[in-house]
């Protein structure tokens, strides 16, 4: 047979299978509707992936020029703005119209703001976002229709432990493990009457459980104290928190509560200058008299706090006591709050304060030679020491709360035992 019959015969078979084995375009759309309702195979769609805008302070920033930085000193938010393309007629109706939400006055220097501008050459700004602290900030519309927005962060309340042994001093002691201040002033308020954390003792222990507030992974301050325990000249010291409806408070293993009346220092926790004497050497007068007050030695324009509430018998300025505030606390209980560098706003007499209120701030005003607090107490219209006072405590636990609180108190007191102390190596960890 020749080649040019084989290939006829070849492109015949060709045609007869692609007929056989490929559908026509009608075919295959009739085989797909008969597969969309009867076949069990799997079908599958793509759909187009939109990509999502990304957000900064919920404003979206893809096609946007972002500038961070501070506040500086004596900078304005005008001058901010101003800078950015944004009319003096905008800014002045945003401030105007802000001042319900927040005073754009009282923008404080070294505080962190966001542009979100134009991409142009003009950069001209389209939001503002200050951050007022670490966790609220306002973002202030500068776009079509101006507006002001307050928010603020998720926070996220993480329990800790630490523990520690101290070599002089409790503040030393958690500075060394990286602890807040805040949580060292805490801590003594807690047992301010039950121990003198002035004369504590190389060698004494504790243990303490509380709540870090964390905003993006980073702490911005201290919630509650939940549990502590505390070993001063081989005594063991507990408290535990809870709320008997009014408040957090602090209770010992009996249920008995560690808080009184008044708080027992003026101010959160710092150095004794000078205490209570009969007879003491004046710097200043130059010679020895009775001195009948404690003095606290702290910086200037520290806050000085109202031990208790109480009504405000004088609050002025005399030629030895400086600016000074008295307050009487009920018919037992008077105390006194000398040297002040100013008088707290709206304090004067005849005013009612609670207990923890700022009342002044340290200073050195009248008959003093360093900036310190002298604090002067009275008991039935004699002054004694205010640092050997015997205060009545608060009410212990109510005895319909007794087992609701022996149930709290028991978890809390395991979790303080699941906590070792090193002399070595000091514990820092989150509590599960």
């Amino acid at each position: 047979m020749s080649k040019k019959y084989l290939g006829l015969i070849a492109l015949a078979l060709i045609s007869v299978g692609s007929y056989l084995v490929i559908p026509t375009i009608n075919d295959h759309q009739e085989i797909s509707k008969e597969e969309s309702v009867n076949s069990d195979s799997t079908s599958i769609s793509v759909a187009a992936v939109i990509p999502q805008p990304k957000l900064l302070y919920g404003v979206a920033v893809d096609s946007m020029l972002v500038i961070e930085d501070k506040i500086k000193r004596n900078q304005n938010i005008s001058e901010i703005l101003a800078s950015h393309n944004v009319s003096s007629e905008a800014i002045f109706k945003l401030a105007a119209m802000s001042r319900d939400i927040f005073d754009v006055r009282k923008i404080a220097a070294n505080k962190k703001y966001t542009l979100i501008c134009d991409q142009d050459s003009l950069e001209t700004a389209k939001a503002f976002v200050y951050e007022h602290n670490p966790i609220e900030y306002f973002v202030f519309n500068l776009k079509d229709s101006l507006s002001i927005q307050k928010f603020q962060k998720e926070v996220k309340v993480v329990e800790k432990g630490a523990s520690g042994v101290i070599e002089s001093s409790l503040s030393v002691a958690m500075s060394d493990l990286g602890l807040p201040i805040q949580l060292t002033n805490d801590f003594v308020d807690v047992f301010a009457w039950q121990v003198d954390f002035f004369r504590l003792q190389r060698g004494d222990k504790f243990k303490v459980i509380y709540e870090d507030k964390m905003v993006d992974g980073q702490s911005v301050g201290i919630g509650e104290i939940k549990a502590i325990y505390f070993e001063h000249f081989g005594n063991d010291y507990y408290a535990y928190a809870f709320d008997q409806g009014e408040g957090v408070d602090y209770f010992d293993e009996s249920g008995n509560s560690l808080r009184k009346a008044l708080l027992r220092y003026p101010l959160e926790f710092t150095r004794i200058s000078s205490r209570y004497s009969g007879n003491r050497y004046h710097p200043v007068q130059k010679r020895w008299k009775a001195h009948r007050g404690t003095d606290f030695a702290a910086p200037k324009g520290t806050p000085i706090r109202s031990v208790g509430d109480g009504i405000i018998v004088d609050a002025k300025y005399s030629k030895y006591n400086g600016n000074y505030v008295k307050i009487r606390h009920n018919s037992t209980y008077t105390t006194q709050y000398l040297h002040m560098s100013k008088i707290a706003s709206g304090i004067k007499a005849g005013m009612r304060v609670k207990q923890n209120q700022t009342i002044g701030f340290v200073g050195s005003t009248g008959l003093a030679t360093g900036n310190h607090l002298c604090y002067r107490f009275w008991k039935n219209g004699v002054q004694i020491d205010a640092l050997k006072v015997d205060l009545p405590p608060s009410e212990p636990i109510d005895e319909k709360l007794r087992a609701k609180y022996e149930e709290e108190k028991k978890l809390w007191h395991k979790k303080l035992d699941e906590i070792h102390i090193t002399i070595d190596e000091p514990v820092m960890a989150s509590i599960k």
